[in-house]
């Protein structure tokens, strides 16, 4: 039976008073798996109701990976992965590689009135997918053909994530986790990293020839993909906005400023201040410091910013095709018994494992400093390091609040603990400036306000997860199984998000292992603070790519991206291997949100 779902959360006091919002919108919740069957597939709320307009919607595929348009002859194979000159890469045995990690994808309006589809693929290496769609009478998105777009002139693409749409209409991509450049000097390369060198034909194995045929600084930027038609669409990176652990950039309104979330363990939250509206090609970059006002449940802070300096596209492209190196960037030494010597400036920042480290900056380096090791230095003039996995961000206009998903809060978020044990991995060396009372395997979203140029001033907890042991069978709840480490009324380990503007809706995606067997997408209501689930996926899946579309030729669209089914766990269920093949296609069609606050 389809319910209501109570609302689990922790707000601060620091929240703003009802607005009237002009548009409605309440979903029809979609029930929690309780079989096998229905845990191995995608589930979504039967229907919506749009300002008083009741109406059936679902979940639409418009591609499976490995699937081909309707105009087959013409059309690519959606997520095969090539090489720097175009060709299919292959496994020894002859096969193709086509790629599961299907992520952001955005519905795109080219400049010849043809509507497209950009999407990303989280792999190395990576790919962006350019789709030509029909969309029908009736509000359905039909897949005509599609093709990779050429990364050559950019060394290529790295481990697209999530993203966003410019308010000029253009796709705004990532590349996330981007390579150490510190370690590469030393040819100690990840197998996670060397399976870059496919894509220059270089054997990953051969750490030598990684390592002097690949450039970690090539990775690791905001991405933009302008479409002209689908013969013309062109991808730039923008070295200039900064180089780290890129989930997203999303531009604000006045389409100068950008906030960049950082993804991994001990790292930064950034803003962009583009020179030019709807130019990202120069600006300055700042990154956050967190002033800590609150330590209790998700914690609070007042925010300030630190200025890593002005920069063009070109001008760091140059710095990265003189071959400039990090030990050309910085000197490094070891801390002795967790000091550093007198002239170089401890830090802790960016390191699964916590690393602190021993850095002095070359003179004249601050540019590329800022631009190609812009987490590390950032640590450096005090901006905190100290996050944990910085996913999704999304804006409120009606209350100026963006959103910001965290989908775990702890390790360098703790005070020198670990899952709440005592741990100074993620604190030594660095101004421990976050010091949460507690651990919270769930993580949560975060509200952040902004003033009338865009800056954040603050950042408190708005959405959180619930850990819970709880035997939910014991209470009569049949819909639990043991296996969720998280409450299944709440979000557990939120990851992309978006808000409807007008709607009081904000859609919460989920990126979980233990904490949720089955993945979701939640819609949340800002007012009446009520959660509703919305959407579950498949084993070992993740839900990436929500993502509002209000009004395209009178139909409303939530992209949803269902990634690597039985990739990330429960890869002893499978039973068939085409299952692991990741939906890309999205929840709707609605009829058009343009209601907008008075």
């Amino acid at each position: 039976m389809c319910h209501k779902i109570p609302v689990l959360v922790v707000l601060a006091a620091l929240m703003v008073t009802s607005l009237a919002y002009a548009g409605d919108l309440e979903f029809t919740a979609c029930p929690f798996p309780s079989s096998d069957q229905q845990k191995r597939v995608v589930r979504t709320s039967p229907s919506a109701t749009v300002d008083g307009q009741p109406t059936t919607i679902g979940f639409h595929t418009i591609f499976r990976s490995g699937d081909k348009g309707v105009q087959g002859r013409h059309s690519g194979v959606f997520g095969q992965l090539v090489d720097q000159k175009g060709d299919v890469l292959t496994a020894e045995d002859g096969s193709t590689y086509i790629s599961n990690d299907n992520d952001f994808s955005a519905l795109i309006t080219g400049k010849d009135k043809h509507l497209y589809m950009v999407s990303h693929f989280e792999s190395r290496p990576a790919a962006i997918y350019l789709t030509k769609l029909e969309q029908t009478k009736t509000g359905q998105l039909v897949p005509q053909k599609t093709r990779p777009l050429d990364f050559s002139h950019v060394m290529g693409g790295w481990v697209h994530c999530a993203g966003s749409v410019t308010p000029w209409g253009n796709h705004l991509g990532s590349e996330e986790y981007e390579p150490d450049a510190k370690t590469w000097i030393t040819g100690e390369i990840s197998e996670y990293n060397a399976a870059m060198a496919a894509y220059f034909g270089i054997d990953p194995t051969d750490l030598k020839a990684v390592q002097a045929g690949m450039n970690p600084y090539n990775y690791g930027y905001v991405v933009e993909t302008a479409v002209k038609n689908y013969q013309d669409a062109g991808v730039k990176k923008h070295y200039a906005m900064g180089r780290v652990a890129i989930e997203l950039a999303y531009v604000m309104p006045d389409s100068k400023t950008v906030y960049i979330s950082d993804d991994g363990t001990n790292v930064g939250l950034f803003r962009f201040e583009a020179d030019i509206a709807g130019d990202l090609s120069a600006g300055t970059l700042y990154a956050a410091t967190y002033n800590e006002t609150d330590t209790n449940g998700m914690g609070a802070a007042d925010l300030t910013w630190v200025d890593l300096g002005h920069a063009g596209d070109d001008e760091i492209l140059a710095i990265i095709n003189s071959g400039v190196k990090f030990d050309d960037i910085f000197e490094a030494v070891d801390p002795v018994e967790d000091t550093c010597p007198a002239d170089y400036t401890s830090i802790n920042s960016g390191h699964e494992d916590g690393n602190q480290q021993c850095l002095k900056l070359k003179p004249g380096m601050e540019k590329a400093a800022s631009r190609l090791e812009t987490r590390r230095y950032a640590a450096m003039l005090g901006a905190t390091t100290e996050w944990r996995k910085m996913e999704g961000i999304t804006f409120n206009p009606e209350t100026n609040q963006l959103y910001l998903a965290i989908s775990e809060i702890g390790r360098g978020m703790e005070n020198n603990k670990k899952g709440g044990s005592p741990d100074t991995t993620y604190d030594m060396g660095g101004p421990n400036h976050i010091k949460m009372a507690s651990f919270n395997t769930c993580g949560g979203v975060y509200a952040l306000d902004v003033n009338g140029d865009y800056d954040a001033v603050n950042i408190y907890g708005l959405i959180a997860g619930i850990p819970t042991t709880m035997n939910y069978g014991a209470n009569g709840d049949d819909n639990f199984d043991g296996t969720n480490e998280c409450d299944i009324n709440g979000p557990a380990n939120p990851d992309n998000i978006t808000f409807i503007p007008g709607y009081k809706t904000l859609i919460v995606g989920e990126d979980s292992g233990t904490g949720h067997q089955n993945d979701m997408i939640w819609s949340y209501n800002i007012e009446t603070k009520t959660l509703t689930r919305i959407q579950t996926t498949p084993y070992g899946s993740e839900t990436t790519s929500p993502y509002i579309y209000p009004d395209i030729n009178g139909y409303a669209y939530i992209m949803s991206v269902v990634q690597h089914p039985y990739g990330e766990s429960d890869e002893d269920k499978l039973e068939d291997p085409s299952d692991t093949r990741a939906y890309t296609g999205y929840i709707g069609p609605f009829p058009a949100m343009t209601k907008t606050a008075p």
